[in-house]
This record gives C-alpha cells, structure tokens and sequence, in this order.
C-alpha cells in the first residue's frame, strides 16, 4: 500500500468523543498520491477525498481539522430512495409562497421553466466510452490545480457517496441535516452517470461525470435533478438564474460542481 504522508485520525465533535470517521493529511495533497491511492481502493477499503477549507487561511482546515462532522446523526444511504427524494425536494422549492419576499410567484415558476411546479422525473442513464476512474484522477490533478491547499482525506467506505455519510459531512446542513439522503443520489448518478466523488469543501461537492448529458433534452432533465438536489446552483449560480442557463452549462461537462448556502 502507498505509503501516507503525515497526517491524523479526526475524532468528531459530537457524542462521546471515540468516533473517528476519516484521516486528515497535516499538508496539502498531491495528484500523485491521490490517483494512487484511489487505484488501491478496492483493495485497502478507503476511498480518497481532496478535502477543502471553509477559508484557505483557516489554521483549523474547517470543518475536517476541527472535527465539524458528524456521522452519528446520518441514516443509511441505503434506506432512501433518490428518485422519491428528488421529486419531494422538487415539490418543496418549487412551492408558491406568496409571502416569499425573495422570489414572486411568477418569477419562481421562471426559474424552473419548462417544468414549472411539475417534476419531469429523473434523466436517463448516459453511455460513454471514457473511462470512469481515469477521468477522476485526472479531474482530480485539475481540482488540485485551482485549489492547491487542499489536503487528502481517507474514509473507510466503498464508494464516493457512501464516504460522504461515514465522514459525516454536513454542507447541506441548511436543507437537510442528513448527509445520507444526498449519498443516496450521489449514488445513483454513479449508476447512471459514472460520476465519482473527487471533492469536498465545507459546503461543496465536486464530482467528476464520465457520461453527463449530451442533448438540450436530457441537461433539462439533469439540471431538474441538480435543482432539486442543490437549488443554490441554480438560484445563486451564474446569471441568467435558469435551468434553462444551467442545462446549457452542464451540456458535456465532466464535471459537477454543487454548492449550499
């Protein structure tokens, strides 16, 4: 097995002190090791992740350093359904509320067009001949070259959504304080998608796609998903503010990005 550099096991914040969800590197990870390490996943049981900061100046490295994680407070992800939680998620930030003061009734309807209020249900799987695993090393080296301080953090789990849980990852704390719900659809978009885990921040997701969507037809109904999955991407993504725009971008792209407030 490669040989780790310096680094730590966290002990969570929360319960008694003896859970120990994921080992932190003291220094800043390289590509290198990552795709090793990936490469002997199967084998060594724990998959990789280039951890992120909430501040890249942060001495505590939040919330991986400070041990704001945690895991006895998530479900399996094995217990949710990520077609019935995408369409409630849908459903519950697509609600007209008339004492919203942030977005009116017709601009909301706007956002989601041409959907509206109507969930389209989940997108087809997509066939590729890239190679799932070396597009994640190499997405990896990329994330590495725009965020060069994050550090490499091991999780005893069998894939990208399950370490999402067992690390006890709490970025979309302001809409569901159950990282195992998200686990379950990150693990359907590995089925159908190919995507893997490469990346987490505070409260950042970054995955890599081997088979995003190639058609206005199907980036509608991915980017329903996203919608669903993280509204913020599209409510405070780039201008103009619609799924329309967000299908448009994510139309080829080998990479996934999402991001909570």
């Amino acid at each position: 097995m490669t040989l780790l550099p310096p680094g730590r096991v966290i002990t969570s914040d929360e319960g008694d002190g003896d859970v120990q969800p994921l080992w932190l590197s003291n220094r800043p990870a390289t590509a290198g090791l990552w795709a090793r390490i990936y490469a002997e996943r199967t084998r060594s049981g724990l998959w990789p992740l280039l951890l992120d900061s909430l501040d890249p100046g942060d001495d505590e490295f939040r919330p991986w350093g400070s041990g704001e994680v945690f895991p006895e407070q998530m479900s399996s992800p094995a217990s949710h359904d990520p077609a019935r939680l995408l369409a409630d998620w849908w459903a519950t930030y697509t609600a007209i509320d008339e004492d919203d003061d942030m977005l009116s009734a017709k601009r909301r309807l706007a956002v989601t067009a041409p959907f509206g209020q109507n969930w389209p249900g989940t997108a087809p799987s997509e066939e590729t001949a890239t190679n799932a695993d070396q597009l994640a090393t190499e997405y990896a080296g990329a994330f590495l070259s725009d965020r060069p301080q994050s550090r490499l953090g091991l999780v005893a789990a069998a894939s990208g959504a399950e370490a999402l849980t067992v690390a006890g990852w709490a970025g979309p704390l302001n809409y569901d304080n159950d990282t195992a719900k998200f686990s379950a659809v990150v693990r359907d978009w590995e089925r159908r998608f190919g995507a893997r885990v490469v990346a987490v921040g505070f409260s950042t997701l970054h995955l890599s796609v081997a088979a995003p969507p190639m058609n206005e037809e199907d980036a509608l109904l991915v980017a329903a998903e996203h919608f669903a999955f993280c509204p913020d991407n599209v409510w405070q993504g780039s201008k103009p503010y619609t799924l329309a725009a967000y299908a448009s971008r994510i139309t080829g792209a080998h990479n996934w990005d999402f991001w909570w407030d």
